[in-house]
């Protein structure tokens, strides 16, 4: 065994380097989520260049979408395995290819494979990493960290919607897209400041070869390692064992199949994964939308950014919220009334006929996706708790990826066949607003269960047979400890000092 202080890893600093670190994370953070919606500038000119329908189009931001929540736990194995720096830096350079690539497309298809797959790849690579090296550098100020990064995102929106604009009436879509790929190139330099903070370098030495203290636990190790292997199992066998095992921990590392044992993390999920089918379609419209009715691009495209300004206001103030003492202890019910408050915003928003009214509805979209987008790990963190925290989001996105990749063509399809966009923004709206209600039953009845599960308990340990009943079994595994002790005596004789001191415990 190594010393614990060996290769243990130096505290997280809260400063210094971290900031820059903050500083690459909000750009990394900021084009994953906020370029898939910027894209949805060019859909209307693209769908007329190829003669594609809306329900196709739309396919191009759903696979990208779905690639970068669907690949998170690809994203996470490699960070473990190589570090964040050369993930997101290898992440930053599939954006650009895909882009410039798409530039050179000559069919739907291959917007799909450059723009869809590549493209959303290398997004969930710089995704996943810019949050993890955040909680490596810091700890008493990793909400105000988290919290600055993550406001990369309306920040993004607000500027690639303006400028993607600006590009395609200079350049045309294919021109945007090369330069599009250029500046995705810079989260190569984002990931660049992901400095990694290593184990110690001091060096382990043998400690077999060592006197003294070091050398009696060196005796103590091997004699354990003799004691611990079965005198007649062949060597090969105990590999193969060990490597099966090592696989199985790996694997359960990042999907712990048993939290689908989980009543609350069910619950989320079901209600997470309903939300999803119409989260993202009413953003990929919005712009497309305005067009429809008549509005001018430039105005249009800052109907985004109006958005993106009001999403930038909502997530740290909805955090705030969600943190005083009258809503935390209750969050779930906070998050299933912000789903249904999304919705209600669709619903209503066939009833805005001019540009003020879409202005009105833009800046509600914007308040409702931001309080979402504040509280949907936090809630996932206050069911399952932090040590299981990775293997839930695992969990949640590649289910969520199924329903993301399926709600934009869906609207693009009612929009098809009816020619009219309200029953797009209708269908979205009635999901979610069933979503949030259902999460908010079944949140009150997991609450109910919890609270008399824990009455049940509290009345088992202050029942005296239940109480003595422990007594019993814990004073039977001492006494069975006890009596360990003359089973290993002519161990214990035979081996030196250090085996005596390992049988002993």
């Amino acid at each position: 065994p190594v010393p614990a202080e060996a290769g243990r890893a130096p505290g997280p600093p809260d400063g210094g380097w971290g900031w820059v670190v903050v500083f690459g994370a909000f750009i990394s953070i900021g084009f994953a989520y906020a370029f898939p919606k910027g894209l949805a500038i060019f859909f209307k000119e693209i769908q007329d260049f190829f003669g594609t329908s809306y329900s196709e189009i739309a396919w191009v931001s759903s696979i990208m979408l779905a690639t970068t929540y669907g690949a998170g736990p690809i994203s996470s194995i490699l960070v473990n395995r190589y570090g964040s720096r050369p993930v997101v830096m290898f992440g930053g350079l599939l954006c650009g290819v895909g882009m410039i690539s798409a530039a050179f497309c000559t069919s739907i298809l291959q917007l799909y494979i450059c723009v869809g797959f590549i493209t959303g790849f290398g997004l969930a690579l710089n995704l996943q990493p810019s949050v993890i090296i955040i909680g490596k550098y810091f700890l008493k100020r990793r909400p105000v960290a988290n919290g600055l990064a993550m406001a990369g995102s309306p920040v993004m929106l607000c500027t690639l919607a303006p400028l993607n604009q600006y590009l395609f009436d200079n350049f045309g879509w294919r021109g945007s897209f090369l330069i599009l790929g250029a500046i995705l190139l810079n989260c190569c330099v984002a990931g660049a400041l992901f400095r990694p903070i290593g184990a110690a370098t001091a060096p382990i030495k043998t400690q077999v070869t060592e006197e003294g203290k070091d050398a009696l636990k060196g005796k103590t190790t091997e004699d354990a390692m003799e004691m611990s292997s079965p005198p007649n199992v062949p060597m090969e066998n105990k590999t193969e064992e060990e490597g099966e095992k090592d696989c199985f921990e790996k694997v359960n590392q990042y999907l712990d199949f048993s939290l689908f044992k989980h009543r609350g993390f069910l619950i989320y999920l079901i209600g997470n994964v309903l939300m999803f089918l119409g989260f993202f379609a009413p953003i990929v419209f919005l712009a497309p939308y305005a067009k429809h009715t008549g509005i001018d691009e430039y105005s249009a495209a800052f109907l985004l950014s109006i958005l993106a300004i009001v999403d930038m206001v909502a997530r740290p103030t909805t955090g705030i919220i969600a943190n005083s003492k009258w809503v935390r202890p209750r969050i779930q019910y906070f998050f299933a009334f912000a789903i249904a408050f999304n919705g209600t915003c669709h619903l209503l928003c066939p009833l805005a006929s001019s540009y003020t009214g879409l202005v009105v509805y833009s800046s509600f979209f914007g308040l409702a996706f931001g309080m979402v987008c504040a509280m949907l790990f936090e809630t996932l963190m206050d069911l399952v708790g932090a040590a299981r925290f990775t293997s839930a989001v695992g969990l949640v996105t590649i289910a969520e990826c199924c329903t993301i990749l399926l709600g934009p063509p869906i609207g693009g399809i009612l929009i098809d066949t009816f020619g009219d966009y309200k029953y797009m923004f209708i269908k979205c709206g009635a999901v979610m607003v069933l979503a949030g209600t259902f999460l908010f039953i079944m949140n009150y009845y997991n609450y109910r269960m919890l609270a008399k599960e824990e009455k049940e308990r509290k009345t088992k340990e202050e029942d005296p047979k239940y109480v003595r009943t422990e007594n019993e079994g814990r004073n039977n595994r001492n006494k069975d400890s006890a009596q360990d002790g003359p089973e290993l005596e002519p161990l214990r004789e035979e081996g030196e000092g250090a085996k005596k001191e390992m049988n002993g415990t």
